[in-house]
């Protein structure tokens, strides 16, 4: 899959929930995780992540930053960060196009995305669901949905039980020669 992405929560209270949408996110091949204004690393002086919810060890794997605010989490150029909250002005998830580089980040558990935090935004989504959802549900069905929309995966069929088409195999492009290339310009 081309592009990158990474993902975390802003001002999350629960090591179990980190851990568990870090180690989504390592499943998923996230460039890096983050926590901004970690309350349990602030007040507790607990690990950022429980073991018993990050079970790949994903810190050791995913480089993982924890940010003291919002304005502190760096953004690449070209990258877009993405907003995930229950808003009414937000977009559904099934209409989102995914950047292909992106930075998305969720609400604490108690908490909405801070005031700082939406204004980086440049594009804020929601999951269309009766209810709030567990944080890290919530950033899972936003990288599976990410995953399956840029991974190349063939389209559904249109009835079930008919055959899935054929992953498109990948098209390498040829050598790329600078001295070709440099010969071609002062042909021209």
């Amino acid at each position: 899959m081309r592009g990158y992405f990474a993902i975390g929560i802003d001002g999350v209270s629960k090591t179990g929930n980190i851990g568990n949408l870090v180690r989504t996110a390592h499943a998923f091949g996230a460039s890096f995780v983050f926590a901004v204004r970690p309350a349990l690393v602030a007040h507790s002086g607990e690990p950022v992540t429980k073991p018993i919810t990050d079970t790949s060890k994903t810190v050791g794997q995913v480089p993982f930053f924890t940010y003291a605010s919002a304005a502190d989490v760096p953004m690449p150029e070209g990258c877009r960060m993405v907003g995930i909250e229950i808003d009414d002005d937000a977009t559904d998830l099934p209409s989102f196009r995914h950047p292909m580089q992106a930075i998305y980040v969720l609400g604490g558990e108690r908490h909405s995305l801070s005031d700082e935090m939406r204004a980086r935004c440049d594009h804020m989504i929601k999951i269309p669901t009766n209810f709030s959802l567990n944080v890290a549900t919530a950033g899972a069905i936003v990288l599976y949905d990410r995953h399956r929309l840029l991974g190349g995966y063939a389209p559904r069929p249109l009835m079930p039980g008919q055959e899935v088409e054929e992953r498109a195999a990948h098209v390498h492009g040829g050598p790329i020669s600078r001295l070709a290339r440099k010969r071609r310009k002062t042909e021209d």
